[in-house]
C-alpha cells in the first residue's frame, strides 16, 4: 500500500490515500505502515520529521477510507490550512454506496454526534454531542438480486470522526461493508461482492497558505469500487 502524490509544491502535498493505510501513529498501529511513517521515510521536508505535528498531516481519512489527504510541508502551511479547516473554507466530497433507496434525492442530515458510550470505538447520535452536517446528492439508484442501493455524493461541512458513517446509519442508511456500523449479517453478505468500506474522498478545494491562489484536486473511484459497482443493475432515478 503505497499512497500516490496527487500535487505538490513548496508548501503541501496532496496524496491519494489507499483503503487499509492508518493515517497516524498509535500503540494499536505497531507493525504497520501508517501515512506518518511513510512521510518520514520518504520525505525531508520540514515536518516530515515532527511526529509532534503528526508529521505535516492536516486532517484524517478513517483506515478504510480511500481517497485525498493534505499534508503540509512547513509550520505556516500546517497553521493556515488547519484554520481553513476550523473555518469551513475547505471543501470536501466524498463518494459511497450505501444500503436502500436514500430519499429525497437531495438534502441535509443534521444531527449532533459523539462517541459511543456503551462502545467506545463507534460514534453515534447522541444527545449533547458536537453539532455535525452532511449534505448529500442521490447520483443513481442499483440493485442486486433483492436489495437496493443508492450511490452518493456526499459534502461534510463539519469533520466529526466517522461522521459521513454515523450519519448514513443514522438515516437508516449504512455503507455497503461498513464492518463498524452495518450487521455482521449484512456485512458478510456486502463482502462477497464488495471487498471493502464503500467510502472514497474525491474532491477537495483550499486556497494555497503562500500564495492564496484555488487550488482543486480530485481523485476517481478507486479500481476495487469500480469493479464492485460493475456487480450491480442500475435502476433509473
Amino acid at each position: 500500500m503505497i499512497p500516490k502524490i496527487l500535487f505538490e509544491d513548496e508548501e503541501l502535498l496532496a496524496i491519494n490515500k489507499p483503503a487499509g493505510m492508518t493515517v497516524n501513529r498509535a500503540e494499536t498501529t505497531r507493525g504497520e505502515e501508517t501515512v506518518q511513517d511513510w512521510l518520514k521515510n520518504n520525505f525531508n521536508f520540514p515536518l516530515a520529521s515532527l511526529s509532534n505535528l503528526r508529521n505535516g498531516i492536516v486532517h484524517r481519512l478513517d483506515k478504510e477510507t480511500s481517497g485525498i489527504l493534505l499534508i503540509a510541508k512547513t509550520s505556516r502551511a500546517f497553521e493556515d490550512l488547519q484554520r481553513q479547516f476550523k473555518e469551513r473554507k475547505i471543501k470536501k466530497k466524498y463518494l459511497a454506496l450505501a444500503h436502500g433507496k436514500v430519499e429525497p434525492l437531495q438534502g441535509i442530515i443534521q444531527a449532533s454526534i459523539s462517541r459511543n458510550p456503551f462502545d467506545r470505538k463507534k460514534f453515534g447520535v447522541f444527545l449533547g454531542g458536537r453539532e455535525a452536517r452532511t449534505n448529500y446528492e442521490v447520483k443513481k439508484y442499483y440493485h442486486l438480486n433483492d436489495e437496493n442501493y443508492s450511490f452518493l455524493d456526499l459534502a461534510p461541512t463539519t469533520g466529526r470522526t466517522h461522521q459521513i458513517r454515523v450519519h448514513l446509519k443514522f438515516i437508516g442508511h449504512p455503507i455497503v461493508a461498513d464492518k463498524k456500523y452495518v450487521g455482521r449479517k449484512t456485512l458478510r453478505k456486502d463482502l462477497a461482492w464488495c471487498p471493502r468500506l464503500f467510502l472514497h474522498a474525491t474532491f477537495l478545494s483550499f486556497t494555497q497558505p503562500k500564495n492564496h491562489q484555488k487550488i482543486t484536486l480530485n481523485s476517481e473511484l478507486p479500481s476495487d469500487l469500480r469493479v464492485a459497482m460493475m456487480k450491480l443493475k442500475s435502476d433509473d432515478k
